[in-house]
C-alpha cells in the first residue's frame, strides 16, 4: 500500500492536517491506535487562540462549525487565594480571542469533516523504518505494514515517529498533575460551583496549585497541581480513590473548603497525570520523506498553547505541501523553518510557578 501522505495519530494536530490537504485535494490517510472515536475520553475545554489555532481553523475552512461548538461565558477567570478570597473576578465580556470548546467536541469537529476512511482505527505502531530515498515502511501490532513517501508524526509524547528524526525523549519536569470530575455542580456541590464561577479558576501557590473549569453539563473539572519527585506519587495508591483522594488533600491542608472540595468530592476516582517534556528549543536535521508536529515534535509543560500550537502545525504543513505539491522536500523546510522557532518561543513565554499576586500580574500583563 502506497499512499502520498501517511499520518500517524489522529489527536488535533494531526486531523488538522488531514482537512487542510484534503481541501487541497491531496491525498492522506491517518492510522490511530485507538479503536473508535470515542474509546478514550478526550479531556476537557481549550481556549482556541486567534492567533493561532483560529487562524489552523481558518485555513481548514471551518470557522462556522467551530464557533457553534464554543460554549459561551467559559472565558470567565477567577484568581483565588488559598484561603478562598477572590483576588480577581474577570467576566466573560465576549471581546477575548480565546474561546472555550470541549476537546471532543472539536475532534470530532474534524472527524466529520473528513471523507469516511480517511482515519484507520485500531492501527497501533510497533515499528518504523526508512527504507531509503524517503520512504518509510510502517509495521503495526496487527502485522499490517504501509510504505509512504512522505511520514508525519502526529503521534503525541511518546512519539514511534520521532526516533527517525531525533534521540530526545520527554523528561519529568517534577509536576504531576491530578484531575478530578465533579457532577451536577450546581446542585450536588454549590460551594465548589461558586468558587469556581462561569469559567476557569486559578488558585495558585508555589509547589501546590488548583485549576478547575466550569465544561458543559455543569461539571467541574480540576486539575490539582503537586510539584513532587515521580516516587513520591508512587507511593501513593491511585487503585483505591479513597486513599488517593485523602492523600492529595492532605498537601491542601489549611485551604478553603470550597477550594478542597475539588480534590474531596470527585465524582470519579482521581486520575494520576505525570507531566513530561522535550528539551526546550527541541529540532532536527531535515530527513527526506518525515517530519513531526504538535508534542511529538515540541512537548511542553501545560501552557494553553499545546493544542493552538498542533493545530497550527498541521494547517501550516499542510498548506506548505499544496504550495509545493511536486517538491515533499521544499514543503518541509519551509514547514520546519517555520515551526522550530515558533514553538521554542513559546516555551520561553510560559508562566512560571507564582502566587496568587503573580498570576494576577501576568493575566493583567504587569508580569510579562
Amino acid at each position: 500500500m502506497h499512499t502520498p501522505v501517511t499520518i500517524i495519530g489522529a489527536g488535533l494536530g494531526g486531523l488538522t492536517l488531514a482537512r487542510v490537504l484534503h481541501v487541497h485535494g491531496i491525498p492522506v490517510i491517518v492510522h490511530e491506535a485507538e479503536s473508535s472515536p470515542s474509546a478514550r475520553a478526550q479531556g476537557g475545554l481549550l481556549d482556541i487562540h486567534d492567533y493561532n489555532g483560529q487562524l489552523a481553523l481558518k485555513a481548514a475552512g471551518l470557522m462556522d462549525e467551530f464557533h457553534a461548538i464554543v460554549l459561551e461565558g467559559r472565558q470567565a477567570l477567577r484568581v483565588l487565594d488559598r484561603d478562598g478570597t477572590v483576588l480577581l473576578d474577570q467576566p466573560d465580556d465576549g471581546m477575548g480571542g480565546r474561546p472555550e470548546v470541549q476537546r471532543g467536541d472539536l475532534r470530532q469537529l474534524l472527524l466529520d469533516s473528513l471523507p469516511a476512511g480517511t482515519v484507520c482505527w485500531g492501527h497501533k505502531v510497533s515499528h518504523v523504518r526508512a527504507l531509503g530515498e524517503g520512504r518509510h515502511e510502517v509495521t503495526f501490532a496487527d502485522g499490517g505494514t504501509v510504505v509512504t513517501s512522505l511520514l508525519v508524526g502526529a503521534d503525541g509524547a511518546w512519539s514511534r515517529v520521532r526516533p527517525l528524526l531525533s534521540t530526545a525523549t520527554p523528561e519529568y519536569i517534577g509536576k504531576s498533575v491530578v484531575e478530578t470530575y465533579l457532577f451536577d455542580a450546581g446542585t450536588r456541590h454549590p460551594a465548589a460551583a461558586k468558587a469556581v464561577g462561569d469559567g476557569m479558576l486559578i488558585a495558585p501557590s508555589p509547589g501546590r496549585e488548583i485549576f478547575a473549569h466550569r465544561e458543559k453539563n455543569d461539571t467541574l473539572h480540576a486539575y490539582v497541581g503537586v510539584s513532587e519527585p515521580q516516587d513520591w506519587f508512587a507511593a501513593i495508591d491511585f487503585t483505591d480513590a479513597a486513599t488517593a483522594t485523602a492523600r492529595i488533600a492532605q498537601e491542601f491542608d489549611g485551604w478553603a473548603p470550597e477550594l478542597t472540595a475539588l480534590i474531596t468530592d470527585s465524582d470519579v476516582a482521581p486520575v494520576l497525570r505525570p507531566l513530561h517534556a522535550l528539551p526546550s528549543g527541541h529540532r532536527w536535521d531535515r530527513v527526506p520523506g518525515v517530519t513531526l508536529l504538535g508534542d511529538a515534535a515540541h512537548l511542553a509543560a501545560p501552557n494553553g498553547e499545546g493544542a493552538n500550537l498542533a493545530m497550527l502545525d498541521g494547517a501550516e504543513l499542510g498548506e506548505a505541501l499544496a504550495a509545493h505539491p511536486d517538491d515533499i522536500e521544499t514543503a518541509l523546510t519551509e514547514y520546519e523553518q517555520a515551526m522550530f522557532p515558533r514553538s521554542a518561543e513559546t516555551v520561553m513565554d510560559e508562566m512560571p510557578e507564582m502566587d496568587a499576586q503573580g498570576v494576577i500580574d501576568w493575566f493583567t500583563g504587569k508580569g510579562q
